[in-house]
């Protein structure tokens, strides 16, 4: 993977860069300052262009915009044959990015076509603009290769500096890099360093922390990594799923769609496995709140996990050395089922031990419990996070190779 710092000269040369500025819009297009740390981590990449007098042009991702086939709000503009709608433009982005850098921002409604031609064609050196958000294109998301050399050829150079999207094979990803010269930014190679670091060479004893839904994917980390650390901690559907694969009643809890015997693949006896042993739960018809040992759920659904399961895995968190966490222990939005993962939350940012997390509810939940700032480093991207921890290869990553 060929980075940035190896080009020797980018003095006005237009730098086409793929960020990530999907972040939480509040109302009137405000940005929480507590939700920005996306746009922060671009920060080092966006100063080094700016250092070596480039012409840098932004691109980026927001949300998931819905194509409407009829205008029915003033926030829906109709552009050609398509309909954007103008809640996830990513003009409040640009005013935040230049609070941030204290530096002028232009904003372009468009990311291809004449407009953005003609903005990257008055630039000068030093200049940055920011495109319109990428996804208001279905081409993006399809990795459409004649949308990809649009967006190339305005440029001379590509960045890839969005690691939390290097796992999906779309055009500003993937396709784009057989029009232009391709290169890894620093945030990008910075990400690969850390997570690369955590897996091949941890400080022990090393732990990673694996909860929350998507456990299809966190079944492949445990089974990836179950062999390279020495604790592997469960907690919320995943938890359900291996439990369930062991054979334990679950009572009704989610599973995620998971078919229990392709969990027995993974080695559920092996030691380094740590699963709940009791669990918060509720009566899904008379919404009673109950603790129980896991294996006798009954008509509960869980929600948490319990006390002693609490004690278990902060006795194994407090001794680790390296900690990776992804995912929380229970529905921790809901302060009935929040315990385990303030628990948990409030051990591992306690330590002194190096600490990594990913993932937006694992994020949401050290704000809501004050502990976000306490952790040494937070991926950008869960999705991606989890990828590379299973050990797949990332679509955005083997483009730059």
């Amino acid at each position: 993977m060929k980075s940035i710092k190896e080009v020797q000269n980018l003095k006005n040369k237009k730098v086409l860069t793929r960020v990530d500025f999907n972040v939480p819009i509040g109302d009137g297009g405000i940005i929480d300052k507590k939700n920005d740390w996306r746009i922060k981590a671009a920060l080092p990449t966006i100063q080094y262009l700016l250092k070596k007098e480039a012409k840098i042009i932004l691109i980026s991702h927001f949300g998931r915009p819905e194509t409407k086939l009829e205008i029915a709000s003033p926030r829906l503009v109709s552009l050609g044959r398509r309909i954007w709608n103008l809640e996830y433009s990513l003009k409040s982005v640009a005013k935040r990015l230049e609070e941030l850098l204290d530096y002028k921002i232009k904003f372009v409604s468009d990311c291809i076509g004449n407009k953005a031609k003609s903005a990257v064609e008055k630039m000068q050196v030093g200049e940055i603009i920011l495109f319109e958000n990428l996804r208001f294109y279905n081409e993006e998301e399809k990795n459409d290769k004649d949308f990809a050399k649009k967006l190339a050829n305005v440029a001379d150079i590509y960045i890839n500096d969005a690691f939390s999207v290097s796992h999906r094979a779309h055009a500003s990803v993937s396709a784009i890099t057989k029009f232009l010269p391709s290169y890894a930014g620093l945030l990008l190679e910075k990400e690969i360093r850390i997570l690369s670091g955590a897996i091949d060479n941890p400080e022990r004893p090393a732990t990673i922390i694996i909860g929350g839904a998507k456990a299809k994917t966190k079944l492949l980390v445990i089974k990836n990594l179950l062999n390279k650390f020495d604790h592997i901690i469960v907690g919320g559907i995943v938890a359900n799923v291996i439990l369930k694969a062991k054979g334990i009643d679950i009572g009704k809890s989610m599973l995620d769609g998971i078919d229990p015997e392709e969990v027995k693949k993974i080695n559920l006896t092996d030691k380094k496995l740590h699963i709940p042993i009791d669990a918060i739960g509720c009566n899904t018809v008379k919404k009673k709140i109950e603790l129980s040992a896991v294996g006798d759920i009954g008509d509960y659904k869980i929600l948490d996990i319990g006390p002693e399961s609490r004690e278990l895995y902060l006795n194994i968190i407090k001794k680790s050395k390296t900690i990776i966490w992804n995912g929380p222990m229970g529905k921790f939005e809901n302060d009935n089922f929040a315990d385990g993962t303030k628990a948990v939350s409030e051990a591992v940012t306690n330590l002194k031990s190096y600490k990594i997390i990913g993932g937006g509810d694992t994020i949401a939940a050290l704000n809501k419990f004050g502990c976000l700032e306490k952790v040494d480093y937070i991926c950008t991207g869960g999705g991606a996070m989890l990828k590379f921890l299973s050990g797949e290869k990332l679509p955005g990553i083997r483009a730059l190779k």
